[in-house]
């Protein structure tokens, strides 16, 4: 985990995510304490648990990206989950703990790339070998003087192939093929791990078949490092290591939580609902939670949890889980000097989008700062009248502001485009003041 402290970690989110200080602030800590505890001895670092987050704000207004971005610092195993997908126990849907087993599948993959990234200095020169020896087949003369004039061969093919002066030359290459046959394998839902233990027990019984390839020695080359740098990881070590990464710095997001809140008094769906919670309350609280991989603690993993709470309230959700997220923040409404800044201002700012992408076709798009304006009034006028979706009405604004030029942008003469405000009112005035029609528009 990267060693930021707390100012140092909202000065990063800064760089991607207008205002929400409360809730930027509230992660920072969240992220710093995880490493103040690895410095704790060892007898007390089991006792401190982390202070998961809820999160409460309107759709739009940053808080799956302030979770996205922390796990990007933290670079650590981070999963988004939606709590409307889970079901109780019993019930027709996704089974809770699979949400610990998907963030252990994705821990491996990362873990296996670092492994791999750390051999590939041991599997290019492994991959030089046998590029020469697919350069140079049928060298089976065993005589001295064969063998010293087969090893100057060798040699200057070397120095050849360094130089990337054979890139272009044809080599035949066997690669591994599955002789298994395609087929599907159908579970109840919630338990999509078992469908894919069985495809592997299956794979396993049938032999693996090569098949010969004529490529180019460069594309050869890619394909080798690959194969050799899997073979020398030891997945023993990568999934050990992966386990320890999930429980020690693991995140998981659980989105919509406020569409499993149960409201008092009310029947029917209401009660798999609070089954939900109290299947998420032993995982939140720390549990042990079985994978193919071995059993997995989420004591120490790091929850964060997020919804609108339009309809219910943090107080609906039963009492057990309220008490596992100590940290409330809450995000506000973004209004037009927030859609300007989230305009310009971020590493990956829509406008910044934009231009990039048409960039690509010659053309240099320039904004007016009056037209930038004139998006960022129109973006909140529309939420106003019709949903608030927060940010997200940039994109669909954006997207019919720009969608002419896009279209033609292949065919046209003229390669330096500015949009003022004029031209933005020309092209969503009638639509946005037609409430009607920027219902299905904008």
């Amino acid at each position: 985990m990267t060693n930021f402290t707390p100012r140092e970690i909202v000065s990063e989110l800064d760089r991607y995510i207008i205002g929400q200080n409360d809730a930027k602030r509230a992660v920072a800590v969240a992220l710093r304490n995880r490493w103040r505890r690895q410095q704790v001895s060892d007898d007390l670092r089991d006792e401190i648990v982390p202070k998961n987050i809820i999160m409460i704000g309107p759709t739009g207004v940053g808080k799956t990206e302030i979770a996205r971005r922390l796990a990007k610092l933290a670079q650590a195993p981070f999963i988004k989950v939606e709590a409307s997908k889970f079901t109780e126990v019993g019930y027709v849907g996704r089974d809770v703990e699979s949400m610990v087993r998907d963030l252990l599948d994705l821990a491996i993959i990362m873990v296996k790339e670092e492994e791999a990234q750390k051999m590939r200095i041991k599997a290019e020169a492994n991959t030089e070998e046998r590029l020469l020896d697919l350069l140079l087949p049928g060298q089976t003369d065993q005589s001295p003087d064969k063998l010293e004039q087969q090893q100057h061969t060798r040699d200057k093919l070397r120095k050849l192939l360094r130089m990337g002066e054979l890139d272009e030359r044809f080599v035949e290459l066997e690669t591994e093929t599955s002789s298994m046959p395609q087929m599907g394998i159908f579970t109840p839902q919630g338990n999509e791990e078992l469908g894919m233990n069985i495809k592997e027990m299956f794979g396993n019984l049938f032999p693996k078949q090569t098949k010969r390839k004529r490529i180019k020695v460069s594309e050869a080359r890619e394909i080798l490092i690959e194969t050799e740098a899997e073979k020398l990881v030891d997945m023993e070590n990568v999934t050990a290591l992966a386990r320890e990464r999930t429980e020690q710095s693991g995140i998981i997001f659980i989105d919509e939580i406020d569409k499993i809140a149960s409201r008092e008094g009310l029947g029917g769906p209401e009660v798999s609902r609070e089954g939900v919670q109290r299947d998420i309350l032993p995982i939140v609280e720390g549990s042990t939670i079985n994978t193919k991989h071995g059993p997995v603690k989420t004591d120490h993993i790091l929850f964060i949890a997020a919804g609108a709470f339009h309809v219910s309230k943090p107080s609906d959700l039963i009492p057990e889980l309220q008490g596992r997220f100590p940290i409330r923040v809450e995000l506000h409404s973004l209004d037009e000097k927030e859609f300007y800044r989230i305009l310009t201002e971020p590493k990956n700012a829509l406008i910044r989008q934009y231009s990039a992408l048409l960039k690509t076709e010659s053309i240099d798009l320039e904004f007016a700062d009056e037209a930038i304006r004139e998006l960022a009034s129109m973006a909140k006028m529309v939420n106003e009248r019709t949903e608030n979706i927060g940010a997200r009405r940039l994109h669909t604004i954006m997207e019919k502001l720009l969608e002419e030029l896009s279209f033609n942008a292949s065919e046209l003469t003229e390669r330096h485009v500015v949009i003022d405000a004029e031209e933005v009112r020309r092209r969503l005035a009638e639509i946005s003041k037609d409430e009607d029609l920027s219902r299905y528009i904008l």
